[in-house]
């Protein structure tokens, strides 16, 4: 009888044993279902900061080229403003030379020496 009780005894921890193994294992795969969905969390809003920064270094690519391409711009047309005014000067001096040169021609043919004394003696008068 003894070993009957013994035996039962025996069987009731064994099964007490598998019940508390059971709560333990169900306790375990709770923790780390737990543990994975916080992880995933975790991902998530590491995937979504590194989403946003590289959209916020992307903008900032964008607007620093845009600020470069406008200085690049600004520069250009300073240049272009630069050279158009040296060329007006340099044709302006070119027309002053050739008209001046065409009026030395006409008045050398135009005016014999009799012509150029009178107009000098006219103008002594005047003074």
């Amino acid at each position: 009888m003894q070993a009957i009780e013994e035996r039962q005894t025996q069987i009731a921890d064994g099964l007490a044993a598998a019940e508390k193994g059971k709560q333990n294992l169900d306790k375990a795969n709770a923790q780390s279902e737990e543990i994975l969905t916080d992880a995933r969390k975790q991902a998530n809003t590491i995937l979504e900061q590194a989403n946003q920064r590289a959209n916020k270094i992307v903008s900032e690519g964008k607007s620093d080229g845009v600020k470069e391409r406008e200085k690049m711009l600004k520069s250009a047309k300073s240049e272009i403003k630069q050279q158009s005014n040296r060329a007006r000067a340099e044709l302006s001096g070119q027309v002053v030379s050739i008209a001046l040169a065409g009026a030395e021609k006409i008045l050398q043919r135009e005016i014999n020496e009799k012509d150029h004394d009178d107009i000098l003696s006219k103008l002594a008068k005047k003074l």
